[in-house]
């Protein structure tokens, strides 16, 4: 057992930048992003608690934890969230802004569930499912996961068989890693710190995506004063078949003045 978490350093450009990935992944699946952004960054691309190369880390998936824990191991960056993972960076950036020069979240969302006052999340029922499921059939659960990530991309199959050939690349996720993220999706609701956020902000949505809704990247944009880009033919992963269009509307975000981060 280790606290230990996987982080590969990655590029020599001037701007730092910690990527962070989604549920049932590791951070190898940023591959085609990191290669079109390593002239202009230095990358700390970590696998979360569970995952891949982290697989015995004991640290939380608990966004703030986890947070902590991230940004005691990097120097100060901005960090990309993707997921899952843009949770973990939400958090950083607002409860630890000396650490965070900048936000990009990628297919995220600050509230992953609908509710009364959240029109834009999933039905509950479907992450309740993923639960239930994951005690049954492990397999097929993170296979029934893959296929809605894939969903809606220009080629679905295309993508889909990127993703199973990248989901184990390094292993298998831990059985307590995915529950603990399923509880994270389901009760993390980190919208009332949104008009709070005094850094740079960039959220990136794909039309086609099917598990987190482009409305409520627009609405978390708003509420914060960040940039909105939607990419037209993406799904929840982008950066598959369409990192060129995720890199171009990172660009200002990586330009963004950062006065006042180390205050």
């Amino acid at each position: 057992m280790s606290t230990a978490l996987h982080i590969e350093v990655i590029g020599q450009g001037p701007v730092p930048l910690v990527m962070l990935h989604g549920w049932a992944m590791h951070g190898g699946v940023f591959a085609p992003l990191v290669e079109l952004l390593r002239e202009r960054c230095t990358m700390y691309v970590v696998d979360l608690p569970g995952h891949g190369h982290s697989r015995d880390s004991t640290l939380s998936l608990e966004p703030q934890r986890c947070a902590e824990a991230i940004a005691a191991a990097v120097p100060p960056a901005r960090w990309l969230g993707w997921s899952l993972g843009g949770l973990v960076a939400l958090s950083a950036a607002l409860n630890l802004p000396q650490r965070v020069h900048g936000l990009a979240m990628l297919c995220a969302t600050p509230r992953f569930v609908r509710s009364e006052d959240w029109p834009y999340g999933n039905d509950a029922s479907l992450v309740r499912q993923l639960a239930t499921d994951l005690e049954t059939d492990y397999h097929a659960t993170l296979e029934r996961f893959l296929a809605l990530e894939a969903m809606g991309s220009a080629d679905p199959r295309a993508e889909l068989r990127q993703l199973r050939a990248l989901a184990f690349a390094r292993g298998e996720p831990t059985l307590s890693a995915l529950q603990q993220g399923i509880e994270v999706l389901e009760h993390s609701d980190l919208r009332a710190g949104l008009p709070g956020l005094n850094r740079p902000s960039a959220w990136l949505a794909g039309r086609r995506d099917r598990l987190v809704h482009p409305e409520a990247m627009q609405w978390s944009a708003q509420a914060c004063g960040g940039t909105y880009t939607q990419i037209e033919h993406a799904g929840h992963a982008p950066f598959f078949g369409h990192a060129d269009a995720v890199t171009q509307a990172l660009q200002p975000w990586l330009q963004a003045d950062v006065a006042g981060a180390a205050a």
